[in-house]
Parts: C-alpha cells; sequence; structure tokens
C-alpha cells in the first residue's frame, strides 16, 4: 500500500467507514480489496477486516508453498533409487562434457571461474573482440585477479591494431595479467588451475567440450606453454627476421600458408584478420615478387628464397 492509502485505511476502520471520494488518491486500497461498497449508501464505503484481508493474500501463497513441497517429495522420490545406486559404487570422474548451446557454455564458465583459485590460461584466436565480448572478458578477468589468480593470455599479432584490446590490456596492467601474441594460433582455449579445460566442438561456437581428464588437460597445457615460449609480449614490439624485398613478416606467413595450399578465407582465419587485409598483403607480396596469377606467386614464392628460414 502507498504512504495514503495506510491512513486512509486506518481512518476507515476506526471510523467504520469512509466515503467515495476520498480514496480517489490511493487507488491501491481497491486493488488489495481492502473496501468494499456501503450497502446503505453508495457514496461510501466500509473496510474490509484486516484479518479476513490479511487471509485473503496468504490464501494462494501458502497454496503455492503446499504445491512446491509436494513437487520437492515427487522428486525426491524419483531420484531416490539412483542416489542408493550412487552410494554403492565411488563417484565417476565425467572426463568429457558436451555442452550445448550458449547458455550452458557460459554458465560452465563462470562456475569454473568462480572454483578458480590459482591460474587461469587461455588461447583467444582471430583478431579483434567486440564490446560486449570484452565486457564480458573484463569482468570474468576481474573477478579472479580480486582472488590472487594469475591469467595468461595469448592473442594474435592483428590484435596489436585493436584499441579495445589495447584498452582492456591497460585496464588489467596492475593485475596479475599477462598477454602476448603470435602470427598464428590453434582454436580457442581456457584452462582454470591445470584440472579443467574448454575448447569448441563446432565452429560456431554453439557446443564446447568440457574437459576433466588429467591427460588431457596435461598435454593441452603443454601446448599452452609451447606456444607462450614463442610468443611476444603485447606492449613490446614484435621482432621479424629480415626477409627480402621488404616483406613483411605478416605477408611471409601468408606465403607460407599460400604454397601449403590455402584459400584467402582459410589463411584470414587462421591468421586472425579479415578476408580484404589477407587479400591486400596478398597483392602486395605479388607486387613485391612481380607475380601476375596465383600459380606464378606460388612458383615466384619457392624460387625467391623467403621462406628457407621456415623450412
Amino acid at each position: 500500500m502507498c504512504e495514503a492509502g495506510r491512513r486512509l485505511y486506518a481512518s476507515a476502520l476506526r471510523s467504520g467507514r469512509i466515503a467515495r471520494a476520498e480514496v480517489e488518491p490511493a487507488p491501491c486500497l481497491m486493488d488489495f480489496a481492502l473496501l468494499h461498497p456501503d450497502p446503505d449508501d453508495a457514496d461510501w464505503l466500509r473496510p474490509v477486516p484486516p484479518s479476513a484481508a490479511l487471509a485473503q493474500h496468504l490464501q494462494p501463497i501458502e497454496r503455492e508453498i503446499q504445491q512446491r513441497r509436494q513437487h520437492s517429495v515427487e522428486l525426491a522420490e524419483c531420484f531416490g533409487p539412483f542416489m542408493d545406486i550412487s552410494a554403492q559404487d565411488p563417484p565417476t570422474t565425467h572426463a568429457i562434457t558436451v555442452l550445448e548451446g550458449v547458455n550452458r557454455i557460459n554458465a560452465a564458465l563462470d562456475l569454473a571461474t568462480a572454483e578458480c583459485r590459482t591460474e587461469v590460461l587461455t588461447i583467444q584466436p582471430g583478431g579483434g573482440r567486440s564490446e560486449d565480448r570484452l565486457t564480458e572478458a573484463l569482468e570474468r578477468g576481474l573477478s579472479v585477479v580480486d582472488r590472487g589468480v594469475s591469467i595468461r593470455t595469448l592473442y594474435q599479432h592483428t590484435v596489436r591494431h585493436s584499441p579495445g584490446i589495447l584498452a582492456y590490456a591497460e585496464r588489467m596492467a596492475d593485475a596479475n595479467v599477462e598477454i602476448r601474441t603470435l602470427e598464428e594460433l590453434i582454436e580457442r582455449l581456457i584452462v582454470f588451475d591445470r584440472t579443467v579445460a574448454f575448447i569448441p566442438a563446432q565452429d560456431d561456437r554453439q557446443v564446447a567440450l568440457e574437459l576433466r581428464h588429467p591427460g588431457l588437460v596435461e598435454y593441452l597445457v603443454k601446448v599452452f606453454e609451447q606456444l607462450w615460449n614463442r610468443a611476444a609480449p603485447l606492449l613490446e614490439e614484435v621482432k621479424y627476421d629480415p626477409a627480402p624485398r621488404g616483406i613483411s613478416g605478416v605477408q611471409r606467413s601468408i606465403a607460407h600458408l599460400l604454397v601449403e595450399g590455402h584459400v584467402d578465407d582459410s589463411i584470414a582465419r587462421r591468421l586472425g584478420m579479415n578476408v580484404r587485409t589477407c587479400r591486400a598483403h596478398v597483392a602486395k607480396l605479388s607486387a613485391a615478387l612481380g607475380s601476375t596469377s596465383r600459380a606464378q606467386l606460388g612458383y615466384l614464392i619457392a624460387r625467391s628464397g623467403i621462406l628457407d628460414q621456415d623450412s
């Protein structure tokens, strides 16, 4: 009830009735069914006793409570036989759990984040991130570093030109967070406390795998550490080995993938850039080597020696 409704209801209880015109500023009295028309005079209203009004409002709540209690009893009876079976044998660890749908994936990540106590390792392939994803990452990151948890994240070199990623790194600079970049990465990976890992199961990221088998998690941690040792800190300049004809490190990486037979879409995805940027680098590479076709470009790359150091 509003304050005016409280005052008017108390007045009606004291006097036994109240003029209909007086209650117009307090429609809550009628909404709560605290007044009813005076049978002797239509211009007046009589108060409903508070005990009767309270019982009327409590009745549906009590009925819902009874229904929920009955539901809880039915659930306990349903799961009781399975609990008995579970108690007889040692509990099993779910080595691989399939998570379908973004909501279930995020719920599992939130739970692992809440339970994390020492370290988070993440690999985030691709280019810059949307504002929503960076905000989500910032919230998760702050929630764990405040508990003394360390975070190490691997991005691709292309994020060095992303204002959002640089702002995120600056925000986390004072925390126990390290960020490094590589030219090319494996698919997305998140590892909590070296005991549980999450990897995508589909390209659309609608299905993920939660891995708790010690052997699998240890293997993924070793993969992360190998990539980490080769990566460069985000805020330090990337040093490329010198290449002939002014060909950049990015263009040399593209050349390597071209001679392996990858198309533009595949190269762009693996190097974390959009297709337009990839094609611009291919065009510069073609101009530097004097190529007029894709077939000739592959031949000239092999002949130029720019991949000799890689091989």
